[in-house]
């Protein structure tokens, strides 16, 4: 029975700081059998409550060994895994390892709550209360939030943000379900962060998480995969947890459904089936590293001369969520492209038309349509008054045509952009989907596939999922409702609505083709759509435009 002087608290399962205690040959043996190799100590002192037998030896899978050694080896990890898969537990183990035998180290578990933190802590606390007094060291502090032992090591439990460990100087940083991080915080945390990481030579940083849409945690796995950085990816199955088989995958569907059996156990980045964009046509988007890079502007192709450009901006209030942003489209010829594009959770709308003014003179003066519904109609306004530029595209309401696209002010009620209204929002998505699923505008930029992944149906419209930001998505609806007007086809001598339906109904004449064709006598005046609706273009017009929406 331990003495009252040499426990922690009053719990008699911690040593006290100080406390002397007389090691026999066998135990230090032991302890350095255990330092030197942390499956062996996981596997025979880390204690776990299972909800069948309550506390009992960590058995380790396969796999879940591969995981700690591959944590021990490389300083840089990431693992994408399926629920279920006692990935925290594995992880958990480590970092205790990591601080028992290792003086004066500090060691981060950051999640994507507070309380989430402090439960990975607590399963660590409960896991260093059932190891043998002769191997704890003493404890100086204990409570819900954060542990110091005796040997100088630390551990931290808090939210992932960017004042998590700003200041701090860390050994070890673990971020567990990282893809559940909204990806402003994301941005803002690494670019914290990694001054941390990166004053220590042997910082190892652990992320972990199930995939939750083509975010910060897909980049970096994605980049991982192609070598492109310095973490070492892991990838575990479902099927790899013993009692894991076809009967199993099919009661798992059965009680949820197929999509979320994809993401949260095939471990697929996208998802929501209810995106705007075909998920099979967002897998085949690929990502390309900006040429240059510069404070919020990525820059994928140079002004060339002779070529046409048009910006398309999105405005915020510049409080830290929402994000100002502007894509910079090519639109000389097919399929238009995506060049340049500026995304700042900072910037304040007073300084963002200068940066607007700037991009757009160096793009040969680039047409420019922004989004006025609140704040953006000051930056409109000191683009026109104030810069005096002379490209800013106008719009002006013409009765049930809605708002229509001048160079300048016509008619009534004309204002210096386009508001985004339940009409022009519903429009440029249908034209958007048609654009991007017909390869007809080329999108290389990783921040607006991942928009993209996540822009998904909410009632009647769409918008970003929760946590997820949508600004530059609607940078591409304002541009794809702009494609719409007859406007845009004065400045690109390219009809996008006719140029559509032709290669449409070409296609249709192609699948028919191997049947033949006989007269049914109708003329040019009616058509047959892919879903084999008729429609007669001399009663209601041409609404070959509205392509899938109709």
């Amino acid at each position: 029975m331990p003495s009252i002087d040499d426990i922690y608290l009053g719990n008699p399962n911690l040593k006290k700081a100080n406390t002397e205690i007389e090691f026999t040959q066998e135990q230090i043996l032991e302890f350095l059998a255990c330092k030197e190799d942390p499956v062996y100590f996981a596997k025979k002192y880390i204690k776990i409550v299972s909800l069948d037998e309550g506390l009992v030896n960590f058995d380790m899978y396969p796999f879940q060994e591969k995981l700690v050694r591959n944590f021990h080896e490389n300083r840089f990890n990431i693992c994408k895994m399926p629920r279920q898969t006692g990935k925290s537990t594995t992880v958990v183990s480590y970092l205790l390892h990591y601080a028992v035998f290792n003086d004066n180290v500090n060691i981060a578990i950051l999640a994507n709550k507070a309380s989430t933190a402090r439960d990975l802590l607590g399963r660590l606390q409960l896991a260093y209360e059932n190891l043998p007094k002769w191997m704890q060291q003493g404890i100086l502090a204990w409570n819900k939030g954060s542990l110091e032992l005796e040997n100088g090591s630390k551990i931290l439990a808090a939210s992932t943000s960017a004042s998590a460990v700003r200041g701090g100087s860390y050994n070890v940083i673990f971020l567990d379900e990282f893809a559940f991080i909204p990806n402003h915080i994301a941005d803002q945390f690494f670019a914290s962060v990694y001054p941390t990481i990166s004053s220590g030579q042997k910082t190892k940083v652990i992320i972990v998480s199930t995939p939750h849409g083509m975010n910060h945690f897909y980049r970096m796995w994605h980049d991982a995969e192609a070598s492109k950085n310095e973490y070492i990816p892991t990838d575990v199955h479902w099927s790899e947890v013993p009692g894991r088989d076809e009967k199993w995958r099919q009661q798992t569907i059965a009680n949820t459904s197929e999509a979320q059996f994809k993401v949260e156990f095939e471990c697929e980045f996208l998802g929501s089936v209810n995106t705007l964009i075909n998920p099979s046509k967002l897998k085949n988007l690929v990502y390309e590293n900006p040429i240059q890079k510069n404070a919020g502007l990525d820059v994928y192709e140079v002004p060339l001369k002779d070529h046409n450009y048009l910006i398309t901006v999105d405005v915020a209030r510049g409080l830290g969520n929402d994000y100002s942003a502007f894509i910079v489209f090519d639109i000389t010829s097919f399929p238009y492209k995506v060049v340049a594009k500026y995304r700042n959770n900072e910037i304040k709308p007073m300084l963002f038309p200068s940066i607007i003014h700037d991009v757009a003179n160096g793009y040969n003066k680039a047409f420019i349509l922004c989004e006025v519904n609140d704040i953006g109609d000051q930056v409109a306004s000191i683009l026109n008054y104030d810069l005096e530029y002379e490209n800013l595209l106008m719009c002006s309401q013409r009765g049930r045509a809605g708002q229509v696209v001048g160079a300048g002010f016509s008619g009534k009620r004309s204002q210096l952009g386009v508001r985004t209204t339940a009409a022009v929002k519903k429009l440029g998505c249908s034209n958007l989907k048609t654009l991007l699923e017909d390869d007809k505008i080329l999108v290389i930029d990783y921040e607006i596939i991942s928009e993209l992944t996540t822009f998904s149906q909410k009632h009647n419209s769409f918008e970003a999922e929760e946590g997820c930001n949508d600004d530059l998505a609607m940078c591409l609806v304002i541009f794809a409702w702009l494609v719409a007007q007859d406007y845009f086809k004065e400045m690109t001598d390219n009809d996008v609505r006719k140029r559509i339906y032709e290669e449409q109904k070409n296609q249709i004449e192609q699948d028919m083709a191997p049947f033949g064709f006989m007269s049914d006598g109708l003329d040019d005046t009616s058509f047959v759509d892919k879903d084999g609706d008729l429609w007669h273009t001399d009663e209601y017009g041409d609404r070959s435009y509205m392509w899938d929406y109709m």
